[in-house]
C-alpha cells in the first residue's frame, strides 16, 4: 500500500475510484459531472492523495484549494474508500499524510462537509480536530412534482454576468458554501447559468444554476422586492433552462428560515442535513 498525490493519476482511473466508492451512496456522477464537480469546487491534484494498492487507487482524498474569509483554504472535494478496503483507517492515514503537505503549499486551514447522519465519519473527524461552524440543509425534487405556476410577476429576466450577480450580493441571507461562492462559480465558468430579474430596469434578484445537474447554485431576491413572486420566477426559469429531471438546492443555512419557507411553499422538500467543519492547520 503506498499513500501519494494524484499529481499524475489518470482522470479514467480517478473516476473508476470515484464510481466504486461511491456506488453505494445516494450519488450519481458520471465521468462529465464528476469533471464539473471537480472544476467547480478548485480541484488540486498534486495537493490530493490517494491510497494505492497494486497501482490501483483503493481510497482517495481529492483537495480543493482557495480562500475561505481570505485565508488559504483546502476543501474536501471527496473522500471515499471503495468498499472492500473500508474500516482499514486509510481515510485517516491519507488524511494525516496530506497534512504537511498542504501546510507546506501555505494552506491554513481545512474545510469540508460531512452528513449528520453519517455519525461515524462526523466523529472521526471531531477526533481530528474540526469543528462544525454551521448547519446546512440540502433539498432535491423532481421538476415535475414543483409548485412553479407563475404569479403575476412583472419583472424582466434574462442573462447576466457574474460580476454583476456579485455585486448584488447583499441580496443573500447567508453566506454560501465553498461549492457556492462565486470563487466556484468563477472556476465554473460556462457549466454555470447566471439570469437576473429586473423590475423597471432595476436589479431585483438573480439565480446562478447549473442546467446540466439541475444544481440552484445561488438564488436571492432584494428585501425590498420580496413577496412579489420574483423568487418563483427565477427558480421556474431555471428549471426551464435545466437538462436534469431534479432540482438541487444544496447546502442552505439551517439558522434561515426564509429560504427553508421559499422552498417548501415550492414543493422542494429537504433531504438532509450536513455540518460544515473546520480546522486551522
Amino acid at each position: 500500500m503506498e499513500i501519494k498525490s494524484l499529481a499524475a493519476t489518470d482522470p479514467d482511473a480517478l473516476f473508476e475510484a470515484f464510481d466504486r466508492a461511491f456506488a453505494d451512496y445516494d450519488i450519481d456522477l458520471d465521468f462529465a459531472a464528476l469533471q464539473r464537480m471537480l472544476r467547480r469546487r478548485g480541484f488540486t491534484p498534486e495537493l490530493s492523495f490517494a491510497a494505492f494498492d497494486c497501482g490501483r487507487i483503493v481510497s482517495f482524498t481529492l483537495n480543493g484549494t482557495g480562500f475561505r474569509n481570505g485565508i488559504a483554504t483546502a476543501y474536501d472535494t471527496g473522500t471515499g474508500t471503495i468498499p472492500e478496503y473500508r474500516r482499514q483507517g486509510l481515510a485517516q492515514r491519507i488524511f494525516a499524510h496530506s497534512v504537511p503537505h498542504l501546510k507546506a503549499a501555505g494552506i491554513r486551514q481545512y474545510l469540508l462537509e460531512v452528513l449528520q447522519h453519517n455519525q461515524s465519519a462526523a466523529a472521526v473527524y471531531r477526533k481530528a480536530g474540526f469543528t462544525a461552524v454551521r448547519e446546512l440543509d440540502y433539498y432535491v425534487q423532481e421538476k415535475s412534482l414543483l409548485r412553479i405556476a407563475p404569479r403575476d410577476c412583472r419583472c424582466d429576466i434574462g442573462c447576466i454576468d457574474a460580476d454583476t450577480a456579485r455585486q448584488a450580493r447583499r441580496f443573500r441571507d447567508f453566506e454560501p458554501s465553498w461549492q457556492n461562492d462565486f470563487d466556484s462559480v468563477a472556476r465554473a465558468g460556462g457549466d454555470l447559468s447566471c439570469r437576473g430579474a429586473t423590475v423597471d430596469g432595476i436589479l431585483a434578484g438573480y439565480c446562478i444554476s447549473e442546467p446540466a445537474s439541475g444544481d440552484i447554485t445561488q438564488i436571492a431576491v432584494a428585501p425590498e422586492y420580496r413577496r412579489r413572486g420574483i423568487g418563483r420566477a427565477l427558480l421556474a426559469d431555471a428549471a426551464a433552462l435545466g437538462t436534469s429531471a431534479v432540482v438541487k438546492v444544496t447546502n442552505t443555512d439551517s439558522t434561515h428560515a426564509g429560504i427553508a419557507g421559499f422552498l417548501n411553499a415550492l414543493n422542494i422538500r429537504r433531504k438532509g442535513r450536513q455540518f460544515e467543519m473546520l480546522k486551522a492547520l
